[in-house]
C-alpha cells in the first residue's frame, strides 16, 4: 500500500522528469506521434502534460520509458561532448546490425518498449557500459 506521501513525491519526480524528457525529446527532433509512441501516452494527455506537468498520473511503464529517455541521453552526453552530437545523434542513420540503417529515433518512436531497452542497451555499450 502506497502512502499519500509516497505517491506525491512520485507524482512530484515524474513531472520533474517529463519536463526534462519533453525537452529532451524536442531536441531530438521528435515528432508528436513520435513523443506519443516513445512515451506511451495518448496524444490528448501529452498535450495536458506539456501545458501542466504537475497533472501527470502515469504507470509504472511510462515512469520506465521516462528513465530510458535519460539514461539514453546520459550516455549521449558521456560519448560526445558537442551539443550537436548529443543531440543529433538520435537521427543520424545507423548501419549497426540491430539498427540496420534506421534512426535510434525511427526504432525507439515504434512505441514498443523492448525497442527503447535494446536502443538504450546499444548506445550505452558504446560508451563501455557493463551488462
Amino acid at each position: 500500500m502506497h502512502s499519500a506521501a509516497n505517491q506525491q513525491s512520485r507524482d512530484s519526480q515524474a513531472a520533474t522528469g517529463l519536463k526534462v524528457v519533453f525537452n529532451i525529446l524536442d531536441k531530438w527532433g521528435c515528432s508528436i506521434t513520435q513523443v506519443q509512441h516513445i512515451l506511451g501516452i495518448s496524444r490528448a494527455a501529452l498535450y495536458r502534460y506539456r501545458q501542466n506537468p504537475q497533472s501527470a498520473s502515469l504507470s509504472r511503464d511510462q515512469l520506465e520509458r521516462l528513465s530510458y529517455v535519460l539514461n539514453i541521453h546520459a550516455s549521449l552526453r558521456t560519448l560526445f561532448d558537442n551539443p550537436k552530437n548529443v543531440y543529433g545523434f538520435m537521427s543520424l542513420p545507423n548501419d549497426n546490425p540491430y539498427f540496420n540503417g534506421r534512426t535510434p529515433l525511427a526504432v525507439i518512436g515504434s512505441g514498443q518498449f523492448a525497442d527503447l531497452y535494446e536502443t538504450f542497451k546499444r548506445i550505452d555499450a558504446l560508451r563501455g557500459g557493463l551488462w
